[in-house]
């Protein structure tokens, strides 16, 4: 079993510290793991994000939703959208209440590729967790925050 005291060779002052940093030093490495995933899908995790809202909408909506909805709060959504929108995995609709608004859909394109990458997704980076663990570790994030 993994240790961070090992794994970054040093000890800490306090037990809430090597919480707080194996919860950091736990989160890049998550990142690292999403990162090479997608990487030959040609998409980042937040690109895959965006996409998964839209898939879940089930209809156009707009960026500031989106927005709302995303794990990590990117303020460049909108340079997101272009380069899902150049890949031709999204299209931007006119708002026809409100010419400020855009909305946005997942194209077909969209669709099969996020099919693709259910496929081929089988790592699971919880899978020494039992249920009553991940439940209580998502309990314990949510406390965090």
């Amino acid at each position: 079993m993994s240790d961070i005291e090992k794994d970054i060779n040093t000890s800490f002052t306090s037990i809430k510290i090597k919480a707080l940093l194996n919860l950091i030093y736990t989160a890049n490495w998550i990142s690292n793991k999403q990162n090479t995933f997608f990487k030959p899908f040609g998409l980042s995790p937040q690109q895959y994000n965006v996409l998964r809202i839209l898939r879940g909408a089930a209809k156009p909506i707009s960026v500031q939703t989106i927005r709302d909805r995303m794990l990590e709060k990117a303020p460049n959504a909108t340079r997101l959208m272009d380069k899902l929108n150049t890949k031709g995995y999204i299209e931007r609709l006119a708002c026809p209440e409100d010419r400020r608004v855009v909305h946005i859909t997942i194209t077909q394109q969209g669709l099969d590729l996020l099919q693709k990458i259910d496929g081929a997704y089988k790592e699971d980076l919880l899978k020494k967790l039992s249920k009553k663990e991940a439940e209580q570790l998502s309990d314990l994030l949510d406390k965090i925050r």
